[in-house]
């Protein structure tokens, strides 16, 4: 009885989905994968890795039932995420490190089920040839966009920090992000590698048309020219790394951090510039309540001649924010947060500058959750300051890996992007590197020049094009001063970028729940 049912349903539903890997194989495949993928991102930065990387993570999800595809995306994911931000642990040991890769890790597996559920559904109510691996293709690179925007938005905020097209920041590749936003250029990635998987297992020899769509691919992704935006002239900006004792554990003396960015800013004394630059916690304390403070930044203001965009942790009634402000380099008095143009932190880091649900974690780790003492509460003004008639857009720290906060900004005309971060907790690590990548991706996406200075390096200024203008090695002082370039005009990438991802999301999942309904219906009257 169950052979002869189960003869009929193979030949009715194509070929059936076996998988092409053990179990064991197919764990150790995705192991490898997590692995390959950490050598794409900064650094080493070697791109190329993608395509091995995502190959075998596909490879080892097909054919798989959901249970084995579970251990088979967690493996993936805890191997990619202990790896990849391995510089949690620099300081706070390694719980947070775990935990925040295991917890990644987890998600991802969960995430990637749909990837299997394609694999196994499409197969079924499409015949082999072309018109299947392109629609299977299409699917899974969709989907993997949408896990991308799963693990960037959830929880307390996501962390959208390791999506694959910021693999690409140092190749020309970056430019497809100006037309179809950084999900965008992860997608036609993944769909390049993923329709070069359907070649290589379809067992039939390589013919020119089965060639000419990922061929297509390519030439995108290496000929396409960025988006246009008009040059608007230039702007001086002076951009200072102290490198003073800014990390959370560093043993300071009072005003040591503003001493740290005056003495490195003293050799920009007297020199021409319309605005200073200074680095996320690049002061002490808040110079709207500390007069000394306040005094430093009206020394450094008066000898540059020029207002200076500084950031620290500001106090209004029982709430405190990461703020950056522009202090003006006019003679002024006493200054309140209402006589400066200020932008509090989008999106403070969860367990680094607030505690989402304090009292159960507490009371898992109350040693660690005890060290954060005072919670930072989200901005919710424009990250936009004017200098002069100029608009300059801000991101503080890892605020820079949240798109809406940067289309934000490019629609309230900015025309030069300002990256101010504090890495001092992560000295000795790839992290400064992997934000550096980042920005830098934002630089070309947007088509604006970006002022990327952290306290402790690396610090630098990037052009539109993605090249690098001026830099400041890590762990020393040292001050930037340079003629950058204003752009206007938004790029296609950051107006349709939004857009394109919804589509994507929903599509993809429109598609698979489609395939997933007529391989039931299809295996229904099989049965029969």
């Amino acid at each position: 009885m169950t052979a002869s049912v189960a003869a009929p349903r193979a030949r009715a539903g194509s070929e059936p989905s076996r998988p092409p890997l053990p179990l064991w194989a197919a764990v150790v495949a995705a192991a490898g994968a997590g692995g390959l993928m950490n050598l794409a991102f900064p650094s080493p930065s070697v791109w190329i890795a993608t395509v091995p990387g995502v190959a075998l993570l596909l490879f080892a999800l097909m054919g798989r039932r959901i249970r084995s595809a579970l251990l088979v995306g967690f493996v993936y994911g805890a191997v990619f995420f202990l790896i990849l931000v391995s510089w949690t642990a620099r300081y706070l040991g390694p719980i947070p490190w775990l935990a925040l890769a295991l917890l990644e890790g987890l998600l991802t597996a969960v995430a990637l089920i749909p990837v299997t559920l394609a694999y196994r559904w499409i197969p079924r109510v499409i015949r082999p040839g072309f018109v299947r691996s392109l629609m299977l293709s299409l699917v899974v690179a969709a989907l993997w966009v949408g896990r991308e925007l799963f693990l960037g938005n959830w929880p307390y905020g996501g962390f959208p920090w390791a999506r694959i097209a910021y693999t690409l920041s140092n190749t020309g590749a970056a430019r497809v992000s100006s037309w179809i936003g950084i999900s965008g250029l992860g997608f036609v990635l993944v769909l390049l590698i993923a329709l070069l998987v359907e070649l290589a297992r379809s067992g039939r020899p390589l013919r020119v048309g089965g060639l000419v769509l990922p061929a297509a691919l390519a030439a995108l992704l290496v000929f396409l020219p960025a988006f246009p935006t008009a040059a608007h002239g230039t702007m001086r900006i002076g951009a200072v790394q102290g490198n003073g004792p800014t990390g959370y554990f560093d043993q300071r003396a009072p005003l040591s951090v503003l001493n740290a960015q005056t003495s490195a800013t003293e050799s920009l004394y007297g020199k021409r510039m319309d605005l200073l630059v200074w680095p996320e916690g690049g002061l002490d304390g808040d110079p709207f309540q500390d007069p000394a403070l306040a005094d430093g930044l009206d020394e450094v203001a008066a000898n540059v001649r020029a207002p200076i965009l500084a950031n620290a942790a500001t106090q209004k009634g029982e709430a405190y924010f990461n703020t950056s402000f522009l202090w003006p380099a006019t003679d002024h008095g006493a200054l309140t947060r209402s006589d400066v143009q200020t932008h509090a932190k989008r999106h403070p880091v969860p367990f680094g500058e607030y505690v989402p649900d304090r009292a159960f974690y507490y009371a898992l780790a109350p040693d660690l959750i005890g060290l954060i003492g005072r919670g930072y509460t989200p901005g919710a003004d424009a990250p936009i300051v004017r200098v002069g008639q100029t608009p300059v857009g801000l991101a503080i720290c890892f605020d820079v890996i949240y798109d809406e906060l940067i289309a934000e900004g490019i629609g309230g005309g900015a025309q030069v992007l300002v990256f101010q971060t504090n890495n001092a907790d992560f000295r000795g690590t790839v992290e400064n590197l992997q934000q550096l990548g980042i920005a830098r991706m934002r630089a070309i996406e947007t088509g604006r020049t970006v002022v990327n200075i952290s306290t402790v390096g690396t610090s630098q200024v990037i052009r539109p094009d993605g090249s690098t203008q001026a830099s400041l090695h890590a762990d020393r002082p040292g001050a930037l001063l340079d003629d950058v370039e204003l752009r206007t005009g938004a790029t296609a990438g950051v107006m349709l970028g939004p857009w394109i991802e919804q589509v994507l999301l929903w599509g993809g999942l429109l598609a698979l729940c489609v395939a997933g309904g007529l391989a039931r219906v299809r295996r229904a009257r099989s049965g029969a």
